[in-house]
């Protein structure tokens, strides 16, 4: 395959929701210039001028399927240079580890420092009465949080606490507040949405989110970080 130079490589380890997540950037991508590839190759991702890591499932079944496919080393080497963007355990993998998994966890990718931690939500109580469930699945704001003195301009256009769509058990927390670029309350307050240089990476399925989610996919791809 012949990579061009405006493309976005969207990683394909066997564990993202490629489909809907390749579906949303190339509309986003329409009229742009841009060229969206789902990709196993690591030197497409290596050629590729910007990357989108997805990930769904268990984070050590995405760690271990990250080794195994031949990718994780050109998804290291992208991160250290190109705009990446992580998207649910894709997120989650950004970081130091996971409590996620057995024997104490799973080691990330360290490119962000943090942990990943499991909702304790036992015997809290949501507004309307009912208890909190894990995982939290469904619609929930975001704050967008000042990065490095601004907000981020990949949630450029996007209203400040709009509403996106969440899966998950386990959420970051990051171990330098100003890698947060957003925020939102299940419980108490979490990391949706993390950020460092040419990296970021949301806990919620943009292409999930409607026109919101597209604008940050659209916003990622004029970002010049």
């Amino acid at each position: 395959m012949n990579i061009e130079a405006k493309t976005v490589a969207v990683v394909d380890y066997g564990m993202g929701n490629l489909r809907s997540v390749s579906q949303a950037v190339e509309h986003a991508a329409q009229g742009t210039g841009w060229t969206v590839v789902v990709t196993s190759r690591p030197e497409d991702v290596r050629a590729a001028a910007r990357i989108v890591l997805p990930g769904q499932g268990a984070m050590p079944d995405c760690m271990r399927e990250l080794a195994e496919s031949g990718l994780k080393e050109s998804v290291l080497e992208a991160a250290a240079a190109k705009p990446l963007f992580g998207v649910c355990v894709g997120m989650q993998m950004l970081l130091d580890h996971s409590a996620e998994g057995p024997n104490g966890g799973t080691p990330g990718l360290g490119l962000i420092h943090g942990q990943v931690l499991k909702f304790d939500l036992a015997g809290k109580i949501q507004p309307d009465g009912s208890r909190f469930k894990v995982p939290q699945m469904g619609w929930n704001q975001v704050r967008q949080v000042p990065h490095g003195g601004r907000v981020h301009p990949v949630w450029a256009g996007v209203p400040d606490n709009s509403y996106f769509y969440f899966v998950h058990s386990f959420y970051a927390l990051p171990q330098d507040a100003a890698h947060c670029a957003g925020q939102t309350d299940y419980g108490g307050l979490f990391a949706s949405a993390i950020a460092r240089d040419n990296i970021f990476a949301t806990q919620f399925h943009p292409e999930k989110s409607a026109e919101h989610g597209l604008a940050l996919y659209r916003n990622f791809l004029h970002w010049n970080p």
